[in-house]
This record gives structure tokens, sequence and C-alpha cells, in this order.
């Protein structure tokens, strides 16, 4: 991908801590990332592997704003992220109508334009009458269905995807892989956290590794998860 105005995103040595009470006067700190420098230019498809607990969701969320950096810094212009996760964004209690307007004003959108859409998103989620359902009786699958049809068809400048391609059936799963193909080869940016590297390497032209809260590696996607894949098979053999 071709990057002529320098990054859309820059993480230049992030970290993020979290308290931990140890006892009722002493508290710790649990750092969720620790070092982590990378850049995102626009058109990027970048792919974050890692094993459970490095930060990667952690990464996701400071990267969408929900969450602010305690060291380093995010550079980042006047663009609007979406984060695709089951558990974020939506409110239990609103129904799915009402919260799919919510998520587009949270993205700067005006009201009009996201109205405007709704035909759109109603139907790529194929949830119909359910929309105007509560969030709290919806299943994993039908989060996720509406999830990703808010952020591909309010099209953010950076869609950040949580761990979701593996939710729902699979019908939906080709659809949604689908669509986010379709994004990429349209010269959107993508960001995609994921435990399957196969993943990674079919939807993403690069790949950021991180370990223990700090860029391991990052590079071409081909060379950072066949590095990552080796080093897993050999963890394995160890343990």
């Amino acid at each position: 991908m071709s990057n002529q105005s320098g990054p859309l995103l820059s993480l230049q040595n992030v970290s993020v801590r979290y308290k931990k009470s140890r006892s009722l006067f002493k508290t710790d700190y649990y750092h969720a990332l620790r070092d982590v420098s990378f850049d995102i230019n626009r058109g990027d498809s970048v792919g974050v592997l890692g094993r459970n607990g490095s930060g990667k969701s952690t990464l996701l969320r400071v990267l969408a704003g929900i969450i602010d950096a305690d060291g380093g810094q995010v550079v980042k212009g006047d663009i609007s992220c979406a984060l695709l996760a089951l558990q974020v964004g939506f409110d239990p209690q609103l129904n799915g109508y009402v919260n799919a307007v919510l998520s587009g004003m949270l993205l700067g959108l005006p009201r009009e334009k996201i109205q405007h859409r709704m035909e759109q998103i109603i139907e790529f989620s194929e949830l119909g009458d359910a929309i105007y359902d509560p969030i709290k009786v919806y299943s994993a699958g039908m989060r996720a269905r509406l999830g990703f049809s808010i952020a591909v068809n309010l099209d953010p400048d950076v869609l950040l995807i949580d761990e979701v391609l593996g939710v729902g059936d699979a019908e939906f799963r080709a659809k949604s892989n689908a669509a986010l193909r379709q994004r990429i080869l349209s010269d959107h940016t993508v960001v995609l956290v994921s435990h399957q590297p196969a993943t990674v390497k079919q939807l993403c032209n690069r790949a950021v590794w991180i370990e223990n809260g700090v860029t391991y590696m990052q590079g071409p996607v081909d060379e950072v998860v066949n590095a990552y894949e080796s080093y897993m098979a050999h963890a394995g053999k160890r343990d």
C-alpha cells in the first residue's frame, strides 16, 4: 500500500497499566502494554498477533480512543476509528436501532447521515425486526452481526476488529470476510486482532506481533506470521 502523506496513526513507545489491589493499603500495577511502537498507513490492513494476555485488546482500545496511554504517544489526526468487539460500545437496555445511531454519532457522523444508512445496516445484519429488540436479549452472534454491519456501513477512517470474525454461522462468517476483503481491496484501513495466523495472512498486508506488551516484530505479513508460528510451535514443545 502506498503512503503519500505520512502515517494515519502512529504509536510511539506506548504503555498502559491497570491498578491491581494487593491489600487494603497496597496497590500494585499490571502493565498491559509496556513499549509498543508502529505506524498505520492509509490503506494498510494490519494484523495484530500475540498470545492471550499479550495486550492486543488493550492496544485496540488505545487506537479507538476508549482509553488513554499512560506513557508514550499516540499521534493521529482528525480521523474516525470504529472498534468492532462483542462487548464494547452497546447499551444493553437500548434496542439495536438506537445503538446503531449512537455508534454512528460517536464516530462523528450527523444523525441524518446515519439514518440514511440504517436500511443498509439492517439488511446486512440480517436481524430483521429484531433490530427493535433491546441488545440485552441478543445472542453473541446477533451482537456480532450488528456490530460488523454498523462498522462496515458507517465507513470509519480506521476499522478496528477484535476477534469477531469467528462468531456467527458459517454463511455470515463468509459474508463478513467478503465485506472485509472488499474494504481492504478498496484501499480502506483495517486493524485486525486474531488468534488465527491463517486469517491474518489471508486478509492483511502487514502484521505486528505483540509479546508481553512489547512490539516483538512487525513487517510484511508473511514474514511476521511465519516467525510467530515457528515461535509458538517451539513454545508448545517446551510446555
